[in-house]
This record gives structure tokens, sequence and C-alpha cells, in this order.
């Protein structure tokens, strides 16, 4: 487990986030890596994904209208 959050966190430091912001995700993504783990989910590289894509849902970075474009 600690090895997919090291690697989303990894990740999750290229995309230019700050160190408070690195901060407080390290902590919500751990519990979600820790939830999914727990209920069954144990390949590192899918834990991986999951928690890196729940980190970009939280951030807005996924959803193009929280991500500040409009389209013009």
């Amino acid at each position: 487990m600690e090895t997919a959050i090291d690697r989303i966190m990894q990740t999750y430091a290229l995309l230019n986030r700050s160190d408070t912001a690195r901060e407080e995700a390290r902590t919500r993504v751990t519990d979600y890596v820790a939830k999914l783990f727990e209920a069954g989910e144990r390949d590192p590289h899918r834990l991986a994904v999951c928690g890196l894509t729940f980190l970009c849902e939280l951030d807005g970075s996924v959803d193009p209208v929280k991500a500040g474009y409009t389209g013009l």
C-alpha cells in the first residue's frame, strides 16, 4: 500500500502542486487508499491509478469547469 501512495505523491508533485497542497493530499489519499486496500484491492498499480484519480477529482483538475476552462 505504501508503494502505491509513494507513486501517487510522486506523480501528484509533477503537477506543480504547492507543498501545503501535497501534505493535505497525502493525508487524504492515504485514507482513501487504505479503504480500497481494506475492501480487498491489493494491486499497487490499480491503487495508484485510483488514488491519483481521487486527488485530481478533489482539486478539480479533472473537471474542465473547475479547472477554469471556459471554451472561449
